[in-house]
């Protein structure tokens, strides 16, 4: 069975609760005759501890002006600390920009907080409307529409087009998201795997299918977790031979690449070819909120019948303006994107140059390889805890066993003293756990 990388854990979830269910509470329902929930709760839990999967969240308070730097509050009694942000999604630290702060605040001063419902009741705001002008620009598309998150977007988007689109099959990448994950399940079409960007494998499943039949490829330009890229313009080929809609989702990659920070797909002059695209404000813009972008008689389709977006409230009107703000800047500046390139770069070259077990990828990711759960999760704890140093561990489900890592996502302002700092702790927590070097 393929590994779809679940990046918010849902998929496989199920199961490891329903293998935990059985063998460890059959016997204590069978007895009792009635069902425990706490004690299935805290089986559940006791569980992920065990393995080292259960996740701890830092309590951050961000410093304006000083980003990557933020408070560190520990909730013990301590006095907060500062310490240096490492994986942040905010990858050009747009989310601190004076020109987004002050068209937010200008916003929040002029019309106040919420806007008060649901895009259809009172909830469309003048930001909303010019901010989805402003993506469609961005992509070369007729029209965009905007949702609250990039999950809310790929779950509502596949949900509604595969429930809808007569008999239709949904062929999505083995490494997808789960958001585009979850939607495909919920739309009930049928579904077919194809390998991780490998376009064989696709063509093989395309042509099976035959060109007839309602079919959307359903995949990602950058992936979040390996950093590696799809052959986007050889998916391109494969769809328009075969009559199949294109989806790519670009969150990873939208405000990172492109002359205009339109993603891998303007990047390599394909935007054109693509059916629909699907983004996030969340990473490289700095705010928050996801959208898709296409044809109009698509984004329509998507208004009209997705309970996703239908049934959402609307993003405070200032969330909109410091997007609209953020995009537009980004389509006029290359600064951000070509430094945070030479950083990416130099710390992967710095981790290689110190042996550590760096894993090659053509992205702005930095992803190092540590292999177990638990030394993945003491190894950010003694980061964080003895070198201010705050980086999430990843674990089974969002990677396979046994590919545990820590992922860096260096930005433009992570300058050399703080590289330095960061390898040095490296190699100290390495040599203090034992974790294997590079070969």
């Amino acid at each position: 069975m393929l590994f779809l990388h679940c990046h918010n854990d849902s998929l496989r979830i199920d199961k490891d609760l329903r293998g935990l269910y059985r063998t460890q509470t059959v016997k204590r329902q069978a007895k009792d005759a009635k069902m425990n929930y706490n004690n299935f709760f805290k089986d559940a839990i006791g569980g992920l501890k065990a393995e080292g999967r259960y996740r701890v969240f830092a309590n951050l308070e961000r410093i304006v002006g000083e980003f990557p730097r933020a408070w560190l509050h520990p909730g013990n009694g301590e006095a907060p600390r500062k310490i240096t942000v490492w994986c942040s999604n905010d990858y050009l630290g747009m989310g601190q920009h004076p020109k987004v702060l002050e068209a937010m605040m200008a916003d929040v001063s002029g019309q106040g907080g919420g806007v008060g419902g649901t895009r259809n009741i009172s909830g469309t705001n003048h930001f909303h409307v010019a901010l989805e002008e402003e993506l469609a620009d961005l992509h070369g598309k007729e029209a965009a529409l905007l949702m609250t998150s990039g999950y809310v977007a790929n779950w509502t988007t596949l949900s509604t087009l595969g429930t809808k689109l007569p008999d239709c099959v949904i062929i999505s990448d083995a490494y997808n998201h789960n958001s585009m994950i979850e939607g495909m399940r919920h739309s009930r079409a049928e579904r077919r795997i194809w390998k991780h960007n490998d376009v064989e494998h696709l063509e093989q499943i395309l042509s099976d299918l035959g060109p007839n039949r309602a079919k959307i490829v359903a995949f990602e330009s950058v992936y979040s977790m390996d950093g590696d890229i799809a052959p986007i313009s050889e998916i391109l080929d494969l769809c328009e031979k075969y009559n199949a809609l294109s989806y790519l989702d670009e969150v990873h990659a939208v405000g990172m690449y492109g002359p205009r920070g339109g993603g891998v797909a303007e990047r390599d002059g394909v935007m054109d070819r693509v059916d629909i695209v699907q983004g996030t404000l969340a990473k490289a813009f700095g705010v928050i909120g996801g959208y898709i972008a296409g044809k109009a008689e698509v984004i329509d389709f998507v208004r009209s019948f997705g309970n996703g977006f239908i049934f959402t409230s609307s993003h405070p009107s200032s969330i909109a303006a410091g997007a609209l703000a953020s995009i537009r800047h980004l389509k006029e500046s290359n600064v951000e994107r070509e430094t945070q390139k030479e950083r990416a770069e130099t710390l992967r070259q710095r981790m290689r140059d110190a042996g550590l077990p760096v894993m090659d990828a053509p992205s702005h990711i930095v992803p190092l390889m540590v292999g177990d759960a638990a030394l993945c999760k003491e190894a950010s704890d003694r980061l964080l805890y003895d070198h201010d140093i705050y980086v999430q561990p990843i674990n089974y489900p969002t990677v396979p066993r046994g590919t545990e890592r820590l992922r860096f996502t260096p930005g433009p302002l992570h300058n050399d003293e703080l590289i330095d700092h960061l390898i040095n702790s490296l190699l100290t927590v390495w040599g203090q756990l034992g974790i294997q070097k590079a070969a």
